[in-house]
């Protein structure tokens, strides 16, 4: 839903004003964080002693050098623990030593613990300069420390390359280690050549990469995401680092486990991190490769969610949907033009006075909704609808009055702190109260008798909030009183700042404008259960809520849970799915979706996509051509648009329904593709979509490339993005690529180049990589309907090779279960694998789990080999391990690839299709022939 943030695109004019804007501004600047500072904070810590912990880590005790109190007092011992947890994971954390201070709550986050503080500073000390190196067994990660000033390094044991350097020299723009209750500092050395990826959630204009002097804030905001370089929604402390030295490409990552919030610079030399809270908690992986780096991540933080096969299908939303015919007519109207659609949503018209769990009586009676429902629900449709933290206070609200009574809500001097959304007055519930869980799993499942929903949407969960400060109920008025916008605050309110937490001495860049912490949020000095500050858990709330939003889910029914969360913090793929927020209907905010996409896999979210043909305003023809293009490719695939917008569902002009109808075509003919990704990114992490340097790591070219991406490890998609353009110029690396909408026509070459493609109106080009085996089926309306049409597979060997080989997968499951494994009885994996040589060409399959696939009856109907030097002839067949003498219904045919650019190889190559074929995919196959020759 939208955001309400004042210098955001105002609904009524849809341009950007900063009239008036700047005047608040100018007041939110605060001198004290940049001109009255030192060049230089302190002296830093020196260590005064260190030792082996128990655990096989480290233990120090560090000592500041010269006390000063710039923004407050220095913490004068600090305690240094340092282990190896795996043999690719180095957790460096600095703490009080004498305090215990705020960390990401374990329960949420669930790690290994530190060490005791009264065992580090009671016990004896040794020499810290006899031990200055930590190493452990076969770790990839070697640890140094200098004593004095205190300094640490981190190292690639096999080439020795330091990947995290906190020494600070007097000509160096940042400062030792610096350690106050408010304040954090710390910074690394970094090589110019260096391409750093993440620290998000923020809109890039530069691309994926980062770029050295934009500023990176990390603080949840509901702010939309039309603004550029700016905190957003969600916050992820954790960048990679890929550098390529003589042709070898090795990427590590570093996680700031602090969930405070922090403004990071990044110089293009060095890296410092500015903090206004917690601890130092680091955690270094080493990779080397950068799937590898996200598979440890990820290991780490929570493999991401397994989604519903459904999940994969096209998405339809609005907010605006005024009442239970349009969403009807939607439907129909999607059927009525032949373009695929598996979800309906509502934004919240469904609700009875914006108030969660509710139904609208008049607009959207329940009986007719469950009506509704049973139809679609026979067909395999979805049906999702949006939930607002904001509780209303209303006491004839059931929801709230039992929140009351289970006293639920998040404090303000022992009353639940009063805040504005969309129902008017509101407390937010505190989810990190076990009470609270517990209620809100029950408010859930009351809702779910209510209207059986298959998912949650959950929005404004940064908290966003319409009003500031502290405020009150205004008596003689009604607010919000239906004449004005919905979110202009009416409550009585008072600025706070009578608190260091309301008013830190450091002021971050929030909202870009280094506005109050509190601005348009709850107040940081609010209090969550057993006294916890929102100052430092409010970068988790969208966290915490989407884990009890999950737990609920998945109690309902044994169902895997859906849910779309809007705010995001480390770990919130392993609950929730996310897209990327108010974005806005114009050719940059196209650009921008596809960086932000390629980060949000980093993060370990890969279920990610953006408003398909934007929020806000009205997009033109061209560009919702265009967006649908691309959209369909998203993991996260939703057309979604404004209450004041003209409608846009894709439907809407008959060009767009043209472009969807290719598009999406292509998609839901590729669903067991993408469905197999989401089993990988469950079990290792990987992103559904990534960046081309993810395979092809060693080409410097594509480091900064954020107009093209990968969906798995080789299906490229190229799209156009800019208005007016016919043809596409996208950027190939070496190998041969093949067009997914006529697989004949390829591309083949040496090294990385830029090939113009054909791309008209309804021409989105993807291209499958050599070396690769992919699962088809034959598409459909619905992805229920799809899932049950025959196989094809489609064999990409590299152009005329005469001895090569591929590989493929399919993961095919009860997408229903909570759990996405093996070994259940309710699921299958398959490994495909394809060689050629001695002019043989030979395709077998290697089947785990057979049952559920032979159940289901699915069979393989062709295979369309690609690449080939000469047709094919004397096919056989074994199906586990039995000559099928009968192949008198299987063709093999062929047709001449096309060369989309000259070859320096000007011989014919052909493609290979075998039709006809009827093979169980729950059983083991072999296909092999001899290849005739072609002239």
């Amino acid at each position: 839903m939208l955001l309400c943030f004042p210098f955001t695109p105002l609904l009524s004019s849809f341009s950007r004003f900063f009239v008036g804007f700047l005047v608040i501004c100018m007041l939110f600047l605060d001198s004290s964080s940049s001109s009255n500072v030192p060049a230089k904070i302190g002296k830093g810590y020196r260590l005064v002693s260190i030792e082996e912990s128990p655990n096989g880590g480290l233990i120090g005790l560090l000592q500041v050098k010269q006390k000063n109190n710039v923004y407050g007092p220095d913490i004068p011992l600090l305690q240094l623990y340092v282990k190896h947890e795996t043999d690719n994971r180095l957790r460096v954390h600095i703490t009080d030593a004498e305090k215990q201070r705020w960390e990401v709550p374990y329960n949420l986050l669930p790690r290994e613990t530190t060490p005791s503080l009264k065992q580090t500073i009671t016990k004896s000390r040794k020499d810290p300069f006899k031990l200055t190196v930590s190493e452990n067994g076969n770790s990839e990660l070697i640890f140094s420390y200098t004593a004095d000033p205190f300094s640490f390094s981190v190292k690639r044991k096999s080439n020795g390359q330091i990947l995290f350097d906190s020494t600070s020299d007097e000509s160096d723009p940042f400062n030792s280690l610096v350690f106050k209750d408010q304040y954090l500092e710390i910074s690394t050395k970094l090589p110019k050549d260096a391409s750093l990826y993440g620290l998000g959630e923020n809109t890039q204009p530069h691309g994926i990469k980062l770029n050295p002097n934009d500023p990176y804030t990390l603080y949840t905001t509901d702010i939309s995401a039309i603004n550029l370089n700016t905190d957003l929604y969600g916050s992820h402390p954790v960048y990679m680092d890929l550098r390529n030295v003589k042709g070898e490409a090795n990427a590590h990552a570093v996680l700031l486990l602090n969930s405070n919030g922090m403004d990071v610079f990044y110089r293009g030399n060095s890296l410092t991190y500015k903090v206004i809270g917690g601890v130092f908690d680091f955690y270094f992986f080493s990779g080397p490769s950068p799937l590898e780096v996200v598979d440890q991540y990820t290991a780490f933080i929570g493999r991401p969610a397994a989604m519903p096969y459904w999940a994969f299908g096209f998405h339809q939303c609005r907010w605006g949907y005024h009442n239970l015919s349009v969403v009807e007519d939607v439907v129909e109207n999607y059927k009525k033009a032949k373009i695929p659609l598996d979800v309906i949503w509502n934004d919240d018209d469904h609700m009875d006075g914006h108030k969660d769990f509710t139904l609208n009586p008049v607009n959207y009676p329940r009986p007719k909704l469950l009506a509704f429902l049973d139809k679609i629900h026979a067909q395999g449709m979805k049906y999702i609808v949006i939930i607002d933290p904001g509780i209303g206070v209303n006491n004839s609200y059931g929801v709230y009055q039992r929140g009351l009574a289970n006293d639920v809500f998040i404090k303000y001097e022992n009353k639940p702190y009063l805040a504005q959304v969309w129902p008017g007055a509101v407390n937010f519930p505190d989810f990190l109260n076990p009470k609270t869980v517990e209620w809100w799993g029950d408010e859930i499942r009351r809702f779910h008798e209510l209207v059986p929903v298959d998912g949650l949407w959950i929005d404004m969960n940064e908290a966003s909030n319409f009003c500031t400060g502290l405020c009150t109920i205004p008596e003689g008025r009604i607010c919000p009183n239906g004449t004005g916008p919905g979110w202009e605050c009416c409550l009585d309110c008072k600025n706070i700042t009578k608190t260091k937490w309301d008013d830190p001495p450091y002021k971050i860049n929030a909202s870009g404008i280094q506005a109050p912490i509190g601005y348009k949020t709850i107040a940081t000095s609010a209090y969550h259960y057993n006294g916890v500050l929102e100052y430092d858990a409010h970068s988790i709330y969208g966290f915490s809520q989407a884990i009890a939003t999950h737990k609920a889910l998945q109690g309902l029914e044994g169902k895997r849970p859906f849910i779309l969360s809007r705010s995001t913090y480390v770990g919130s793929g392993h609950y929730a799915a996310h897209w990327t927020g108010d974005n806005k209907g114009t050719w940059e905010d196209l650009k921008y979706s596809i960086s932000t996409m390629l980060n949000f896999g980093i993060f370990g979210v890969p279920m990610v996509g953006s408003d398909i043909c934007g929020f806000y305003p009205a997009p033109t023809e061209e560009l919702c051509n265009r967006w649908i293009e691309v959209g369909a490719f998203y993991p996260f695939s939703r057309d979604h648009a404004n209450f004041y917008s003209p409608r846009q569902e894709l439907y809407q002009w008959e060009s767009v329904a043209e472009s969807a109808r290719n598009a999406l075509g292509m998609r839901y003919k590729l669903l067991p593709y993408l469905y197999t990704l989401n089993y990988e990114a469950h079990t290792t992490g990987a992103p559904i979509a990534r960046p081309l340097f993810f395979t092809f790591t060693k080409e410097t070219e594509l480091y900064g490339l954020s107009t093209q991406f990968l969906l798995g490890r080789s299906l490229m998609v190229s799209p156009v993005l800019e208005s007016k353009k016919t043809e596409v110029k996208a950027l190939f690396p070496p190998g041969s690529w093949y067009d997914m909408f006529d697989m004949t026509k390829v591309i083949a070459s040496k090294e990385t180049h830029y090939v113009t493609l054909d791309a008209p109106l309804h021409v989105i080009n993807v291209h499958l990589y050599q070396n690769t085996i992919i699962p088809m089926q034959r598409g459909g309306m619905i992805s229920k309907e799809a899932r049950t049409t025959p196989f094809t597979l489609v064999v990409a060997f590299p152009l005329g090779v005469t001895k090569g080989e591929c590989n493929g997968n399919l993961l095919l499951d009860d997408d229903e279960l909570p759990e996405m494994k093996l070994g259940n009885g309710y699921s299958t994996y398959v490994d495909f694998y394809a060689t050629i040589s001695n002019r043989t060409v030979k395709m077998w399959s290697d089947v785990q789990e057979s049952k559920f696939a032979s159940e289901k009856g699915w069979i393989i109907e062709k295979v369309s080999v690609l690449g080939l030097h000469g047709s094919g002839s004397a096919l056989e067949v074994e199906v586990d391990g039995n000559e099928v003498k009968d192949v008198s219904k299987v063709e093999m045919s062929t047709k001449d690839h096309e060369y989309v650019e000259t070859l320096e190889d000007k011989t014919k190559n052909v493609m290979v299709e075998i039709s006809g074929l009827d093979l169980p995919v729950g059983k083991k196959f072999v296909l092999s022939w001899k290849m005739g020759m072609k002239s």
